[in-house]
Parts: structure tokens; sequence; C-alpha cells
């Protein structure tokens, strides 16, 4: 098995207007956990999988992911800068309550990335099949595809999985994928996938999601590339969520698809055919988070 650089996603930054409706909205209705100030955690030991910050509009401020050790941040400080990105803070310790030491750097399509290693991890919960145990993936949008995709690929060292029509994805463990890389006018957040445990728990965390009045935006399906089980909403700020489960656990032997490979019959949308077409408001919603400019 390929050794990775970056070993995970552990968690992502968000901007929005109202932080203690974001904070409700995540505890009380999406299955989180307060860790902190306007912090949340999963069911799993990462200290936290969401952090909200307050602005004027929603963005996306940053995705952390975890490396192995020191020399790894070194690595991708040095790799990253070579391929156009930008060092945002030299690697040293983490000014936020997960501690460990850290990296930040710019992409070339501006993007905010954090590499972390040695950060705090806590005890994990017992297991329940209603909540996100971890972060499944983020989703970006990209004006140009193949470029953020070779940046992934070759400055952090991710692996590339799978080329659909629309999108790329990219692995940093055995996971399918960790990012996809989605075809779009705009650079920017397309959503946010939060794991649950099982296939019941995407249906369960989609019932209580009903429940209290947001209704499925797309789904409840099964992806193509990756093969995983999914259900997407848009949170208050109108930020675009997935519940999904059962990713597609790969090796080196994997064979990577294209376009050609990821074809549905006319009006599917899903491996297996119950998923409706995205609706206009969820495209949009999809195409409306940026990523919050670094200066």
């Amino acid at each position: 098995m390929t050794a990775f650089l970056v070993t995970g996603i552990r968690s992502v930054d968000l901007v929005v207007p109202d932080v203690a409706a974001a904070m409700a909205f995540y505890t009380d209705v999406w299955g989180l956990e307060p860790a902190g100030q306007n912090l949340l955690h999963a069911t799993g030991d990462d200290h936290h999988v969401l952090a909200l910050h307050h602005g004027p509009r929603a963005a996306i401020r940053s995705v952390t992911f975890r490396v192995a050790d020191r020399p790894a941040l070194d690595m991708i400080a040095n790799r990253a800068t070579a391929a156009g990105g930008k060092i945002i803070s030299q690697a040293g310790p983490m000014p936020c309550p997960a501690g460990g030491t850290g990296l930040v750097i710019q992409d070339p399509q501006g993007r905010t990335l954090r590499f972390v290693t040695g950060d705090t991890r806590r005890s994990a919960d017992p297991p329940r099949p209603d909540r996100p145990y971890r972060l499944s993936h983020v989703n970006i949008n990209s004006r140009d595809t193949g470029a953020t995709r070779d940046f992934f690929v070759d400055a952090l060292g991710f692996r590339m999985t799978d080329r659909s029509k629309m999108m790329a994805f990219v692995r940093c463990n055995s996971d399918h994928h960790a990012v996809v890389i989605a075809d779009a006018p705009v650079d920017g957040l397309n959503h946010v996938a939060f794991m649950m445990p099982g296939w019941e728990g995407v249906m369960l965390g989609a019932g209580r999601m009903v429940d209290h009045g947001h209704q499925i935006a797309w789904g409840v399906g099964r992806h193509g590339p990756g093969d995983n089980v999914f259900a997407y909403f848009t949170d208050p700020a109108g930020i675009v969520i997935e519940y999904t489960a059962e990713v597609l656990q790969v090796d080196d032997t994997y064979r990577v698809r294209g376009p050609a490979d990821w074809t549905w019959p006319p009006g599917r949308t899903d491996h297996w055919g119950i998923a409706a077409p995205k609706s206009a408001a969820l495209k949009q919603a999809q195409l409306a988070i940026p990523f919050e400019a670094q200066l």
C-alpha cells in the first residue's frame, strides 16, 4: 500500500452569519456534539470535525488534514511551494484547542489547507448508528479541475481513483476518496460529507432531518464512484452537507476509471435509480459557497 503524506481528513472551518443558530442545528438536528467554543465533534476520536466562525455570508475558511509526522509537513511545504502554492503559516504549534504541530498553505486557486500532526484525540464514544463518527470527504468546485487534481496529487501526495464526467476523485488512505474536485464555473465549496456507521444510519439521520423540517435535497441513493450511500441537505446558512456510508475501500490494485465507465441510463442519477435528479435550488447552493480570502 502506498505511504501517503496525508493520512486523512480531520475537520473543516466554516463561516456562517449566525453561529448560535448553526451550533444549535449541528447539535440538535445533524447529530454532532459541542467540543468547545464554536467547535463540534462526531462520535469518533477526532477532537472536532467542524469549527464555526462568524462572517457576513456563508463561506469555507479551510480544510484540515492529518499527516503522519513532522517530516511530512516539511515535505508538503516544499512540494506545495514548488507547485505554485503559498505558505500562510510555517510548520509550528497550532493555535487551536486541538493543538499539535501544523502547516497552513494556500493552493494556487486560493483555497486554504491545513495539515496537522500530534493533535489531541478524544476518547471515541460507543457507536451510534444515527450519528456521524467522522468526516468522509469534502467536495470542492474548481474552474480548472485538472490543475486542482494535479496539485493534490503532485504536491500533497494524494492518488487519483476515478474521473467521472464532472468530477475527479482523489484519496489519501484506503477510502475511495477524501477530496472530490467538481468541474464548476467558480472555485469554492460544493459540499461537506459526514460518515455514518452504515446505510441504515444514513436513513435514520435523514429521517431525523425530515422530522425537523429539513427535506432531502438529493437522495437517498448510492453513488457510482466510491459506491457510497448518500443523502444531501442544506444547513441553515445554505451550505450543502451530506450523510454518507459504505465508502468503497481500495488499494494500489484499484483501476482508475474514466467518464465512459460512469454513465447512467436516461433519467437516473445514482446506482439504485431511486434518487430524483438534483433540484435547481440544490445546484445553486452547491455553487454558492466561496473559500474565504486569506490576506
